[in-house]
């Protein structure tokens, strides 16, 4: 149906009535009046049944996934075990087997869980088998890789993995979700955002040495989206992660830290994402596009939301960091020529974006704009240093890069039994 003379001026009008514009996004989903990717499909994530169960291994204490399995069903057996709270995913690759909002899900019950890595296991939202071959989401059949839901806290912990294959595919609208409990609101980035990992609502889980690559999503958060809707009772802890080739309509290609967040990230690498890729669909309906002219960051903060940011390395990506909050801290790293091409914002590439730098300390900047706002305390961190001179693992060989930024952690041998 053709859109009507004065439809964006009534969406802008409309949106400035409502005090909470994600509601207002929300009823436009519900009207078709946004695009919304394989819209309205409620297929429960991972209906159909392994050939085989996952087992509790009485030596190592724990419940073993191998190929033939599904993840989910050894969280659920988990979660029912008051003692035995360890899952190990054997080598392999675990597609979604239907379309969903998510591979696997953590909720309140799974709280206390380890999901580890034993071997090279990679985790995708693609299953070429199911996807729609026309969609542009295609092979992607979930909106998320991996969900932490409402009532997960740090002693959850996801290690050792690699999530891949979000292309913006999104199921779902409305109040009701099969990942979610009906008590918990449902933004419109609940569905849209986090192609690789979504952590919503009272949700702090750990993850460590997890390697985010190669996801898509629009509007936001390629690789991961943190949406605690302002109850910060602790931070999601990211630890010795890789964030790589993510990609995303507007803000956040590898991180993004929606309105009332927080995330600590500690010997994180951030490589090879862009930002920007399209128009800010979201920011024309509230009456502005989000700092549309140089754009935004591997990792983006809103304001109300607050990053706790060590020992990282942030380089070759399309910007590096924007943060429009208050007291996020970013010691001891590295932000080095963060001028990759591939948004479409205009004017130059920074490092760092920072309304609050008071606590950007002890790191090395060097790039086309080190500090686009003049936030930063040049006494306290080194401008345009010399070359890092990276290794094939981003590690820098200059002497002078000895205390700060990213170093890969060779990962422990897990627990693994054979079948």
């Amino acid at each position: 149906m053709r859109q009507q003379p004065g439809a964006s001026s009534f969406f802008v009008f409309m949106i400035n009535r409502y005090s909470d514009r994600r509601a207002f996004l929300q009823l436009l989903l519900a009207a078709g009046a946004l695009p919304v990717r394989a819209a309205a499909r409620q297929d429960k994530a991972g209906v159909s049944k392994p050939a085989t169960p996952p087992s509790l291994d009485g030596k190592t204490r724990a419940y073993h996934v191998y190929p033939d399995h599904r993840i989910q069903d050894a969280l659920e057996a988990a979660a029912k075990d008051p003692v035995n709270k360890t899952v190990y995913v054997h080598a392999g690759t675990y597609r979604p087997p239907s379309r969903g909002q998510a591979l696997i899900w953590f909720n309140a019950r799974h709280d206390g869980i380890t999901l580890e890595a034993a071997g090279d296991v990679v985790l995708t939202a693609g299953n070429p088998a199911v996807a729609d071959a026309q969609a542009p989401s295609y092979p992607a059949v979930v909106n998320h890789v991996v969900y932490f839901g409402d009532g997960v806290s740090r002693k959850t912990v996801l290690r050792g993995f690699k999530i891949t294959g979000a292309r913006n595919f999104t199921s779902g609208i409305g109040e009701k979700s099969p990942i979610e409990s009906d008590e918990i609101r449902k933004t419109t980035f609940f569905y849209t955002d986090g192609g690789g990992i979504k952590i919503y609502a009272r949700s702090y889980p750990t993850i460590e040495r997890v390697d985010v690559f190669g996801n898509y999503t629009s509007p936001c958060g390629g690789g991961v989206s943190v949406e605690h809707l302002g109850v910060i009772q602790e931070s999601v802890l990211f630890r010795d992660c890789i964030f790589r080739d993510n990609r995303t309509q507007t803000t956040g290609s590898a991180i993004d830290l929606l309105h009332g967040s927080h995330a600590t990230i500690e010997n994180c690498l951030f490589v090879g994402n862009v930002a920007n890729m399209g128009v800010d669909v979201v920011g024309l309906l509230g009456g502005a596009e989000y700092r549309p002219e140089h754009g935004s960051g591997a990792l983006t903060v809103f304001d109300g939301s607050r990053a706790v940011v060590s020992r990282s390395t942030f380089t070759g990506n399309w910007n590096g960091v924007d943060d429009n909050g208050a007291g996020s801290t970013y010691v001891d790293s590295i932000f080095w020529k963060n001028t990759l091409k591939g948004g479409i914002s205009p004017e130059s590439r920074y490092e760092l974006d920072v309304t609050d730098g008071a606590g950007v300390r002890g790191s090395f900047i060097h790039g086309d704009t080190n500090d686009l706002r003049g936030t930063i305390n040049g006494d306290v961190n080194t401008m345009d240093p010399p070359d890092p001179r990276f290794d094939a693992q981003f590690v820098p060989q200059a002497p002078q890069y000895a205390s700060v930024g990213y170093r890969p952690m060779k990962p422990p041998v897990p627990g693994r039994e054979t079948r």
